[in-house]
């Protein structure tokens, strides 16, 4: 039987973690073991499991409630399990394995706080969830959020995605259209007789190609947008001219901006083109949302102890979940976000130390 020691210093956790694949739509494993190890080495949480995610909360009566999430699932293995440890050229003590920074030592962080934290100044709920890197219809939060929503209740919420010790607050939104363009189809001998759909593309890409995507300060957080073409798709064959063809754009965009806002500005830009539109999929973004409280008091401690300090955060994470429910929530973990999903994934041991003492010192209200 696989056990883990969550009273083990959060970098040997970490590897422990590393060592047990887990898959999207593979979790179970993992989940019989960190379940297991809340049960019988926390004292004061209520513990229960949801398909395969793992739900623990204590409910002493506190001023406020800080809710610890994070995700057990990686992308798939590419000859990176297990784990290993090696020494990079400054002599640093580096980490490397499938889920290293994605994010298996947010996690690891988070289960070691929950066992050796014994006084904390909030009351605490953990979310270990399953999904997360495949399709949002499976996300194990989203489950969460759908049928045990109280579960999400909190004044704040540090999703422990890798953000190199840094606090990356909120995050964008995102959303993906489809346009259609027609013309007539004809054989390419006789190509005046038709009207070639692929040709039509080009003044959508002309206009892609010379958008200037917008910055918005929030918070202090600087989000810069972006719209690019991430699919191109037409043709029927090789001595055909084609009667349809089809650019899917991407939107990244500011939290300050709704989904139905962000919709209607793509919309803008190509206006007067003669296409279809047709939204395919998206998310809002999370505003920042660090004038609240409990999120000041984390940003001070950050600040203060060693941390990175604050950014914006590039990308859609859940926290966007939260944020739609009024609580605040940040992304704050050990690892290099650009290194998530690569084979030689890693993090620096030194960055699991630094995340796990400044969020203790956050917990007990003591100083590192």
């Amino acid at each position: 039987m696989t056990t883990i020691d969550l009273h083990a210093d959060p970098i040997a956790l970490t590897a422990a973690l590393v060592d047990i694949p887990s898959v999207s739509r593979d979790e179970a494993a993992i989940v019989d073991v960190v379940a297991r190890a809340l049960r019988e080495q926390t004292e004061g949480f209520e513990v229960v499991r949801h398909g395969n995610t793992v739900l623990a909360r204590t409910s002493r009566g506190l001023p406020t409630r800080v809710i610890l999430a994070g995700h057990l699932d990686t992308v798939p293995i590419a000859d990176n399990v297990p784990g290993r440890f090696e020494v990079d050229p400054h002599g640093n003590e580096v980490l490397y394995g499938c889920g290293t920074c994605d994010m298996k030592s947010g996690d690891a962080v988070f289960l070691h706080l929950a066992a050796t934290v014994a006084d904390p100044v909030c009351d605490l709920t953990l979310i270990f969830y399953d999904c997360e890197e495949i399709a949002a219809e499976y996300n194990g939060l989203g489950r969460i959020e759908r049928e045990l929503p109280e579960w999400l209740n909190g004044d704040l919420a540090v999703l422990g995605e890798p953000s190199g010790g840094w606090i990356e607050a909120g995050c964008q939104g995102t959303m993906r259209a489809r346009l259609t363009v027609t013309g007539t189809r004809a054989h390419t001998a006789r190509a005046w007789l038709g009207d070639n759909a692929i040709h039509h593309l080009a003044p959508i890409l002309d206009r892609l190609g010379g958008y200037r995507p917008r910055e918005v300060d929030l918070d202090g957080c600087v989000y810069r947008e972006g719209l690019s073409a991430v699919r191109v798709s037409g043709g029927v064959a090789g001595n055909v001219v084609p009667d349809e063809a089809e650019v899917d754009v991407n939107f990244r965009f500011a939290p300050d901006r709704t989904l139905d806002q962000a919709t209607e500005h793509v919309r803008e830009v190509f206006d007067g083109l003669a296409l279809d539109f047709e939204r395919t999929d998206g998310a809002p973004g999370a505003l920042p949302g660090l004038s609240a409280p409990a999120a000041k008091d984390l940003v001070e401690m950050v600040h203060t102890h060693g941390g990175g300090g604050v950014r914006a955060k590039y990308g859609w994470t859940d926290v966007s979940r939260f944020a739609a429910r009024g609580i605040p929530a940040v992304n704050f973990g050990p690892g290099d976000p650009n290194l998530a999903h690569k084979v030689d994934e890693h993090v620096p041991t030194g960055q699991i130390t630094m995340v796990s003492d400044i969020l203790r010192s956050y917990l007990t209200g003591q100083a590192v």
